[in-house]
């Protein structure tokens, strides 16, 4: 897909937003929600450089109701896998690729998704990148996934199933598409971003790689 903005807005307001057109994931969909289901996707993952990255959690509706991660969903542009975090765990091999410094794992405020995976296993995450600290060498004052992607790719985004039950016995196909196209688009603006000279040259990979180590 091409994208084909030379400039960039620095912000876009909702009347804007809601102008462009509606984009999804139209790549492959790989639900893992068994552990012999693991093998060929992380052989598949663990041979990439750059990979989005989300999670989703059953939303809590009730004061102090904390649920744990239920999905974790990582992308390329061509295919995506959405791990069931809730049937299968976290694997060693999911961990090898969160650890990998090898592999840039791209997102938007991944910090809270990183503290809430280390919750089921420890682990010293590498090779992430935050979008929203990258962002701001491009003079963008949007954060959000859904605004990135309207002033990076020129589309818009749904976060229509954001606050569904993301424990179900089987999930949506809304759903599904949902968590892919939220991993998939945090690595187009990753690589949309690499295309556009940036006034200051920083290294890629050191602009924005947050120290989330501690």
């Amino acid at each position: 897909m091409s994208y084909g903005f030379n400039t960039m807005k620095k912000s876009i307001s909702n009347d804007e937003l809601a102008e462009l057109p509606l984009s999804s994931f139209e790549g492959v969909v790989h639900v893992i929600e068994q552990h012999e289901d693991l093998d060929n996707a992380l052989k598949y993952l663990s041979n990439q450089t750059v990979i989005g990255f989300d999670t989703e959690t059953r939303p809590a509706f009730k004061k102090g109701q904390i649920f744990p991660v239920s999905l974790l969903q990582l992308a390329t542009s061509e295919q995506a896998f959405l791990f069931r975090i809730n049937k299968i765990g976290l694997s060693a091999g999911i961990i090898r690729i969160l650890t990998s410094a090898k592999i840039l794992k791209i997102g938007v405020a991944i910090r809270d998704d990183i503290k809430i995976l280390q919750r089921i296993v420890p682990f010293k995450p590498a090779g992430f990148i935050e979008l929203q600290d990258l962002v701001k060498y491009y003079g963008i004052e949007n954060f959000s996934l859904k605004k990135l992607s309207a002033i990076v790719l020129g589309f818009r985004i749904s976060k229509a199933a954001r606050l569904t039950n993301w424990d179900a016995q089987e999930l949506s196909e809304q759903q599904l598409i949902y968590g892919a196209t939220d991993a998939w688009v945090s690595c187009e603006i990753y690589k949309q971003l690499l295309r556009i000279p940036v006034e200051t040259v920083l290294c890629e990979t050191e602009i924005a790689e947050t120290d989330l180590a501690d």
